[in-house]
């Protein structure tokens, strides 16, 4: 099992890396547009729908990631008080009740939602009008690696229930 949570975290760790880079080109776009726009009074039909698909890229992939640094927002006033065992046994009823339906709801949803997309090969309503269906396709992967590093964490909390380091 332990091995299966080094796994898991590692896909999430390097998901993070490697998407974490996605806020570069993001940034250089924006600093661009506005210097076209503001400044030289031309601004691009592209940029807005571009800047859209790579902001929704790296706030969606990195969402793992996010997850295994325990980044996401948390209530801990209602926690706080608990001993590390209450907080796991916790953890683990609210992700089998709540986490868990919800990522699976969303890749059943996500692919339906996807699979139109790509079968109809759609396009965004822009006068650029770029392909959407590549971006859809990223919610699947998104709730895909959020399970991972779910059933990664449900792991994490068992062992500390058991008392176990990993």
């Amino acid at each position: 099992m332990k091995s299966l949570v080094k796994l898991l975290d590692s896909i999430s760790e390097w998901t993070g890396r490697i998407f974490g880079w996605v806020i570069v080109p993001l940034v250089l776009l924006t600093v661009m547009e506005v210097i076209l726009r503001r400044f030289l009074n031309s601004p691009t039909i592209w940029s807005f729908e571009v800047l859209k698909q790579l902001f929704a890229l790296h706030f969606m992939i990195v969402a793992a990631y996010a997850l295994l640094y325990r980044a996401h927002v948390s209530v801990d006033v209602f926690t706080m008080m608990l001993s590390e065992k209450a907080k796991a046994v916790l953890d683990i009823i609210t992700y089998l009740i709540f986490f868990f339906p919800f990522c699976l709801v969303c890749i059943w949803q996500g692919y339906s939602f996807a699979a139109r997309s790509w079968a109809m090969r759609e396009t965004s309503w822009s006068v650029f009008h770029p392909p959407l269906y590549p971006i859809k396709t990223v919610i699947v992967i998104t709730f895909i690696l959020l399970t991972l590093q779910g059933i990664s964490e449900v792991i994490k909390r068992v062992y500390i229930i058991k008392g176990v380091k990993i």
